[in-house]
Parts: structure tokens; sequence; C-alpha cells
């Protein structure tokens, strides 16, 4: 609008005003100054120029001059109350739907929020999960490693045994039906110091096994092997006899170590057995552990992902709302401005047209 169209509306009416009075003053100082006997030449000179007409003729004119800016006027108030009114639904509506939009986020944001929060918490507790079901594989492995050296020192040494007590059960056997001086002092002093040794070495295993009457004897031979059978005619008879006590102490020491041997191996591989049912189901668990932790880090990064995104999102949308509530506010005011203008062109258009 233009504040300055009554004042220029006022400004036509008084340069009319100054037109018209020109056009009659000739007019009027005439018959001010003519005499009587020439009023009917004033007259015919007033018909002849009629200056009167032409006053009528120029406020006709300025009528449609009127006429043509206030219709030029309305074509441009039409123009921007259509731009008011378009613009004020399309901010209204754009208002509307960030408020939604907002809301939605704000939703979204707490829920991603929330599930990021239990994913973080599952996957710790997966992994302690996992670091436990590792760690008790481990600790599993240590003691089976141990139980294997221990079987391993404990199949070595009774295969030793057993191996030297053969030997010795050999060398009786080959003179068990002669007589001992026909032994030589060697073998028969390896038998000693063999039976001896083992002895010592599996007391534990031992305890029980031995009478005292078998112990009584083995003391006897070990202390003094070549001694232990006389070798003169008389105790010849003696010797199988002695003979026998010893050869068949020493295969029951052999079949006490042999049985031994039989449970310590039939218990390694039950152990071996438990402990790769163990290990598979520690590394079954541990793998699905591990797979869902996986799973659950990939839904992590995706809700966090989703999460970030939302919380840029409804920043962009507060700042764009701010910024069409203030454009909404002063498109208001502006239009409101422009009504209150042409409302007052109208009225002063209006009283010119009548004042016409």
């Amino acid at each position: 609008g233009c504040p300055c169209l009554a004042m220029a509306g006022t400004n036509r009416c008084l340069s009319v005003a100054v037109s018209i009075a020109l056009l009659l003053s000739p007019v009027l100082s005439f018959r001010a100054h003519a005499p009587a006997t020439s009023l009917v030449t004033v007259d015919e000179a007033e018909a002849k120029n009629r200056p009167v007409s032409k006053v009528i003729t120029l406020l006709k004119d300025m009528l449609k001059q009127l006429e043509k800016e206030a219709e030029e006027d309305e074509e441009i108030y039409d123009k921007m109350a259509c731009w008011c009114e378009t613009n004020d639904k399309e901010k209204t509506k754009a208002i509307e739907d960030a408020e939604t939009t907002i809301a939605q986020l704000t939703t979204s944001i707490e829920e991603l929020t929330a599930g990021s929060a239990r994913l973080n918490t599952e996957i710790k507790n997966l992994e302690k999960e996992v670091a436990a079901n590792q760690a008790s594989l481990d600790q599993a492995t240590q003691i089976r490693q141990k139980q294997l050296a221990e079987f391993n020192g404990e199949e070595k040494d009774l295969l030793e045994s057993v191996s030297a007590l053969k030997a010795a059960i050999t060398v009786l056997s080959k003179h068990h039906s002669s007589s001992l001086v026909q032994m030589p002092r060697a073998h028969l002093l390896g038998v000693a110091t063999t039976l001896s040794h083992e002895l010592q070495k599996h007391a534990g295993l031992l305890q029980g096994v031995l009478s005292s009457k078998d112990r009584r004897v083995v003391n006897a031979f070990v202390q003094a092997p070549e001694d232990y059978f006389d070798a003169t005619p008389t105790f010849k008879q003696s010797y199988a006899p002695q003979s026998g006590e010893i050869f068949g102490i020493l295969k029951q020491m052999k079949e006490t170590f042999e049985g031994d041997l039989s449970a310590a191996q039939k218990e390694e591989l039950a152990n071996q057995e438990a402990y790769e049912q163990l290990k598979a189901a520690k590394e079954e668990e541990i793998a699905a552990g591990q797979a869902q932790i996986d799973t659950k880090t990939q839904e992590l990064s995706s809700t966090d992902e989703k999460l970030a995104q939302s919380k840029q999102d409804i920043a962009d949308t507060r700042a764009a709302l701010s910024a069409d509530e203030q454009f909404l506010m002063m498109l208001k005011e502006k239009c409101q401005m422009t009504d209150k203008e042409w409302e007052e062109r109208q009225k002063t258009r209006q009283d010119e047209m009548k004042a016409v």
C-alpha cells in the first residue's frame, strides 16, 4: 500500500479546483466588468466558449482516472491478499507438520536411547558369559594338562617297573628248577636290586599287597642275596621253596603294577573323553555367545546411528519450526497492515469520487 495515497488524492483535488478556478476566472471577471447592455453578448460568448463544459469534462476525466486507479489498486491488493493467504496456509501447515515430526522424533529418540542402553547391557553380560566360559575352558585345559603330565609320569614309572620285574622274573625262571649256584652273581644281585628299588619306589601302592611274611622274605633276600640260597647239597632241597617265594612275590608285584597301570590308562581315557566333551560344550557356548555379541554389536551400531540421525533431525526441525513461526508472525503483521492501508485508501478514494 501507499501511505501517501490519501495526501496525493487531496493534492489532486486541489489541483482540479485550481484548474476549475482558472477556467471560470475569465467568465467571472468579464461579468463583473461588463456593462448591462452587453449581457446578451456575454451569454452568447459563454454559449460559444462553454468553460463550464470544460470543467465537467475535466471532472469526468478525473473520475475515470480515480476509477482506473481503484481497479489497479484493487488488483494489486487482491494479489497481495492471495499471497498472504497462501503463505499463511503453507506456513501454518508447515508448523503443524514440524510439531508432529518433533513429537514423533522425540518418541523415537526415547525408544532408541532405551534400545541402545539395553543392547549395551546385553553385550556386556554376553561378554562376561563368554569370558567365564573361556576361563572355565582354560582352567579345564590346565587341569587336563596336569592330569596328562601326571599320567605320563605314572605310566612311565609303571612301565619301567613292570619291565624290570619281567626281567627279574625271566632271570629267576631260567634257574627256578636248578641250583642258584648256577646263577651268575651279577644276575642274582640285579634281581635283588630291582626288588629293593621297586619296594621303595611303590611302597604306597604295595601297601596291603605284600604280607608281613612276604616282606621278611624280601628283606632277607635283599640284604644277602648270595647267602639267601646256600649252595651246599644239604640245602638243595630248600632252594625250590625259597626260590618259589621270591618268584611269587615278583609276579605278584608285577601283576599289581600292571593292574594299576591298566586302571590309570582307563582313567586317563575317561579324563580325556570328559575333557573333550567339556571342551566341545564350552567352545559351542563361546561361539554362540560371540555370535550374539557380533549380532547385537551390529544392532547397537545401527541403533546409535539412527539415534544420532534422529537427534540431528529434531534439531533441524526445531530450527525450521522457529524460522517458520517467526516468518508467520511477520507475515500476519504485514498482511494486517496491508488490509488496514487498503481500507483507508478505499475510504479516501470513495470520498474523492463522491466529491467529484
